[in-house]
């Protein structure tokens, strides 16, 4: 995994898993990797693992069946689309923005640049 200098790495592994549930790479009652395999493949701290998975299950994304680790909770999909949309319109929108007025890009263009990416990436 690629690491972001500008992120906490704990909140990179969040967003890692959350994508996963988005893309439905995981899905409801799956197993997710252990702490320490998870470590292993992200070479990274068991603790720092601990840190995001307990991030995930106070969202409602993960819970922890004890003896038996983390699973993915029946509502994580709705539960990670949810953050994610809270994420991108607090913190990604308004950079969006910004970048908008400095480069004078109007709402017309920006929705013109939307349909060019959908027809590219159907």
């Amino acid at each position: 995994m690629n690491w972001n200098d500008h992120k906490a790495i704990y909140l990179q592994i969040v967003d890692r898993i959350i994508d996963e549930v988005l893309m439905e790479q995981v899905k409801a009652g799956d197993r997710a990797l252990s702490v320490r395999e998870l470590a292993a493949q992200v070479q990274v701290n068991p603790n720092t693992v601990v840190r995001s998975y307990g991030l995930l299950e106070r969202e409602g994304i993960l819970y922890n069946q004890r003896g038996l680790g983390f699973y993915i909770a029946e509502n994580a999909l709705e539960k990670a689309r949810s953050l994610k949309r809270k994420t991108f319109i607090e913190e990604t929108l308004p950079e969006v923005f910004k970048t908008m007025n400095l480069l004078q890009i109007s709402l017309q263009d920006l929705h013109s640049f939307h349909l060019q990416f959908q027809n590219i990436n159907s």
